[in-house]
């Protein structure tokens, strides 16, 4: 890649595209022939850089991984048809039978499932959970046989960080791996492999897709690291991410940066409205100015994005369902990232997934509302929620 900055890389492409086209091709083939047996034999012996099968390497996929890799500022990127994908294939890279991971209480649901229910019962991984805002409660939870410290900051619910630099180097020290999901800053506002973290993860589907339209995951680290996942658990698992699919995430690359902006432009303006809101008891959000780790927050990061949470004053579940019904503009949905702004409560899935005394183990109730802020118009978007609030 060159040396460009990052909104000029992400705009042009690595290599000239056929005919002068403007937006590179989709290579949707399923395999790539050869001239003669030499030159397939060559390729076998160059599997990383060669194109023989699409559920190894593709042209298309390759390009979007380069611009990837660049953007995260690491040696190689593998992408996944998920992100549960990519987080599956980082972890089961680190660990092997019998080991111990290290990791936060409030970890994204799914991956804390992957590790706690089947990781553990199947191969005798432990696991450790920590509140993870103290260095040394990381420090206190590693054993003799922690391969792995699983870091999610801001994590999921509570938005709680972690200190990255410190807490990789801790592990570097012991000779731990260290993989963060980092799909909340994005890669334009954190930069967790230059502050020592061995392997970085996204969901693509959020920010770097951004049009609620692709569901990938993403894996940027070192070469050996990337080239090692890709030989054993990308394609001996069978993750393929499509080619198409990738094609959409390098049209999303394209507006990355100036959605990144819009998007923290409109939170911050949000997260002002709701700290100063009498139906509002509290808001987690590491733009505001309430937040409790506002410096560690400025420290590894260079801005904020959309997504945040915030408590009602009320656990009535009647006034909180008539809250939700009747926004117009957050339309209700799980996921997060995209052009359009959603909410969701987490005590919807939560409660079907935990027991009552987990629930509350996680600092959460029934009034808490996690509101993705997306591309509307910021007055609109809090006029909505100052009519909802009405009926709390």
């Amino acid at each position: 890649m060159n040396k460009a900055n990052i909104e000029t890389l992400l705009a042009h492409d690595s290599e000239r595209n056929p005919n002068g086209a403007v937006v590179p091709p989709i290579f949707q083939n399923s395999l790539f022939t050869f001239e003669n047996w030499d030159a397939i034999d060559e390729a076998f012996d160059h599997r990383m850089d060669s194109f023989i099968y699409t559920r190894g390497r593709n042209p298309t996929v390759k390009l979007v991984e380069e611009k990837l890799a660049a953007l995260c500022g690491g040696e190689k990127a593998q992408l996944f048809p998920s992100g549960m994908a990519a987080i599956s294939a980082a972890i089961l890279h680190c660990v092997n039978a019998g080991d111990h991971i290290v990791t936060i209480k409030n970890l994204y649901g799914p991956a804390n499932n992957f590790i706690s229910s089947y990781l553990k019962p199947k191969f005798n991984v432990e696991v450790t959970y920590v509140t993870g805002k103290e260095v040394s409660d990381f420090e206190h939870a590693i054993r003799p046989n922690t391969r792995l410290i699983y870091l999610e900051s801001p994590s999921s619910a509570v938005f709680s960080l972690q200190d990255i630099e410190a807490i990789a180097q801790l592990a570097k020290d012991r000779g731990i791996k260290t993989l963060i999901d980092n799909t909340w800053a994005s890669p334009i506002f954190q930069k967790p492999l230059a502050m020592g973290i061995d392997l970085e993860m996204h969901s693509c589907s959020k920010y770097i897709g951004g049009h609620s339209d692709v569901v990938a995951g993403l894996i940027v680290g070192t070469k050996e690291d990337v080239e090692s996942i890709s030989l054993k658990e990308f394609e001996w698992i069978g993750a393929k991410i499509a080619p198409f699919e990738a094609w959409l995430l390098l049209r999303s690359l394209r507006t990355l940066p100036i959605r990144m902006k819009q998007h923290q432009e409109n939170a911050q303006a949000v997260a002002r409205f709701l700290e100063n809101h009498p139906k509002v008891q509290l808001i987690r959000y590491p733009g505001a100015n309430s937040f409790d780790q506002k410096e560690l927050a400025k420290k590894q990061m260079t801005g904020f994005t959309g997504l945040m949470s915030f408590q009602l004053k009320t656990n009535d579940l009647e006034k909180i369902k008539a809250f939700v019904n009747s926004l117009k503009y957050f339309h209700l949905g799980v996921s997060w990232g995209g052009h359009e702004s959603l909410i969701y409560a987490p005590a919807i899935s939560y409660l079907k997934e935990l027991s009552p005394e987990q629930f509350t183990s996680l600092g959460i109730s029934l009034g808490d509302m996690r509101i993705s802020v997306g591309l509307e118009n910021k007055e609109d978007l809090i006029g909505d929620l100052d009519r909802a609030l009405e009926l709390v």
